[in-house]
């Protein structure tokens, strides 16, 4: 199967996961998880996106991090050829509007942008525990940052139907591994 076939079977199998108790059951799971990381800790400036409504919420950890005193950044992709993105200062008084890919993004224009942050919270539709490589949504905007942002940590948040034991994908080498994936049984640490 090609890439692109990848991605629509797992949109559809995540999508009509979204439609059960199980995934509200494993987002909080995952929830608990990543909040019992001793090492979420020391970071103070986290990036993520808001969760569309297939992929593991992410409103109830952003609510969290907010609690905690951390500065949140949502990424924000930008309109250009280099399919670049930034993160963008989010709190709970900003005003969002949906991007071309439905994903809710800061529509502030001259809100703060920050792409040096202790962690990313990676998205993606399939995750491979052998080698920690992801299946995102085909721009390339989260390989492109991460390439020119090495040292932000970065975590991925894995439902059940997101596991894969090795990538049946094609990896290219311009793909960036995770450094650790959490799904509802385990913390992984990229080796």
């Amino acid at each position: 199967m090609t890439k692109k076939e990848i991605r629509q079977q797992q949109i559809e199998k995540l999508s009509n996961f979204a439609e059960t108790p199980e995934k509200d059951a494993e987002d909080q799971i995952l929830l608990k998880k990543i909040m019992n990381l001793q090492w979420l800790n020391e970071c103070q400036t986290v990036g993520i996106t808001s969760s569309l409504t297939y992929e593991v919420d992410t409103s109830g950890l952003i609510a969290q991090l907010w609690d905690m005193g951390k500065d949140v950044y949502l990424a924000r992709a930008n309109d250009n050829a280099e399919r670049s993105q930034d993160f963008i200062y989010y709190s709970y008084m900003t005003k969002l509007t949906k991007s071309k890919f439905g994903v809710a993004e800061v529509s502030e224009p001259d809100a703060q942008i920050n792409n040096d942050l202790d962690l990313i919270i990676v998205p993606g539709l399939a995750f491979a525990l052998d080698s920690h490589q992801r299946l995102g949504f085909g721009g390339g905007y989260y390989d492109r940052f991460l390439a020119k942002h090495p040292k932000s940590k970065t975590i991925a948040l894995v439902n059940s139907k997101m596991i894969f034991e090795t990538a049946s994908w094609q990896v290219e080498p311009t793909d960036i591994a995770i450094q650790t994936i959490i799904t509802p049984n385990a913390v992984l640490a990229n080796k």
